[in-house]
């Protein structure tokens, strides 16, 4: 498989930003961009996609959701509701969520929380290129009722989280009208999800103390291409900062079929 290994670091990452990326092409097969795609980053809330997955598996044939489980499973990847995302990592029993998902879709790099942090998981470790394997599954071999449950929903995500941060930075601010998301945030004054670490674990492979923002997603008619963009910023980023850090970063990004919303994000 060709790979475009870089991207330019002076033009596409601030100082002091650390950034994975991962840009595949679903009509080549082929990645576009790659940029430290392996790079382990704490997932924060873009570990719903394996909840969501997990809880799903064993459902087949029928796929049959009760509405309650509809209901927070429809505000936990709409508007990447937290206390939701808690209910399942209980339900389904913690850190075996990764584990059993690592298994089933091949990941290399993802990982659960430290064992310092069970039942943290928004500190699971994953990465760029990880993440587009989690796409690639869900768009290409889950059964039509996972996929267009899990879809539909990332195709229609709420501006604002239930902790009331705005999600549209990224991929949601660059292209429309054809695109879905799961978006990531940790560590920011105000934000719901969990605080970041003022030390390191000494067994996480992950950066526990920067502030966290990732933006993920599908892009172009057909879902396209899948887009990965994780980043960690200085400690106390104003998250204003980081989001137009991260939706500057999206929009230099080659998308194979995205539509630029005016001005591209910029």
């Amino acid at each position: 498989m060709t790979l475009r290994d870089e991207l330019p670091e002076i033009d596409a990452v601030s100082d002091g930003v650390t950034a994975g990326i991962a840009v595949f092409d679903r009509r080549t097969g082929l990645f576009v961009q790659r940029h430290n795609a392996d790079h382990r980053f704490r997932s924060a809330s873009v570990v719903k996609l394996l909840i969501v997955l997990d809880y799903l598996w064993d459902r087949a044939p029928a796929y049959d959701v009760p509405a309650a489980d509809r209901t927070r499973l429809e505000v936990m990847l709409r508007s990447s509701d937290d206390d939701a995302a808690s209910y399942y990592w209980d339900e389904l029993g913690g850190a075996a969520i990764v584990d059993r998902m690592v298994q089933r879709l091949g990941l290399t790099h993802t990982a659960g929380p430290p064992t310092t942090h069970p039942g943290f998981w928004g500190y699971v470790a994953i990465t760029a290129a990880d993440t587009v394997q989690i796409y690639r599954y869900i768009l290409d071999r889950a059964p039509e009722p996972v996929r267009e449950l899990v879809m539909g929903l990332l195709h229609q995500p709420t501006r604002l989280g239930t902790d009331g941060f705005d999600q549209y930075f990224g991929i949601a601010s660059v292209f429309d009208p054809d695109f879905s998301i799961k978006q990531g945030w940790s560590g920011f004054l105000g934000s719901s999800g969990y605080r970041k670490d003022t030390a390191k674990p000494v067994d996480t492979p992950v950066d526990l103390v920067s502030d966290a923002l990732h933006t993920t997603g599908t892009v172009g008619p057909s879902d396209r291409t899948i887009v990965a963009v994780f980043t960690l910023h200085p400690s106390g980023t104003q998250y204003e900062k980081a989001y137009a850090e991260v939706t500057r970063l999206t929009a230099a990004l080659t998308v194979p079929g995205g539509v630029r919303t005016q001005g591209g994000g910029q």
